[in-house]
């Protein structure tokens, strides 16, 4: 995938993850793995600024598998922040697919308009 295309957007798949339940930082990283290539040099960082700049709050948990895990709890103020990026994103994307979705759906709709346009130009320039 497009790297300009996820650095925009992982910031508010980790808020996605942490809205619905309280998670370590690995655990995010495998969830969103799931879905999009991920890895912890990405995701940390953002883990620490959101957490710094109070979105989310953190605790440690006991492990059976070795040191204690942190986990990310999303705070009232990272709800809110949540809830905007989300209505930012929405928005965002519905003009996206507004405009890239006019020549219709499915490549081959595309292609075939595509393919029209280019002999239509190649017939009036006879």
């Amino acid at each position: 995938m497009n790297a300009q295309f996820k650095r925009g957007i992982i910031e508010l798949c980790v808020l996605s993850v942490l809205v619905e339940k309280d998670n370590y930082g690995y655990e995010i990283i495998s969830k969103l793995s799931h879905f999009i290539d991920v890895s912890e040099n990405t995701i940390y960082p953002i883990l620490r600024r959101l957490t710094s700049d109070g979105y989310f709050q953190t605790y440690l948990v006991e492990s059976t598998e070795g040191a204690p895990r942190k986990y990310y709890q999303m705070t009232e103020k990272g709800f809110i922040y949540y809830l905007s990026l989300r209505e930012e994103w929405d928005t965002f994307i519905g003009g996206v697919y507004q405009i890239i979705n006019q020549g219709g759906k499915k490549n081959d709709e595309i292609y075939r308009r595509f393919k029209e346009r280019i002999t239509e130009k190649k017939n009036e320039s006879k």
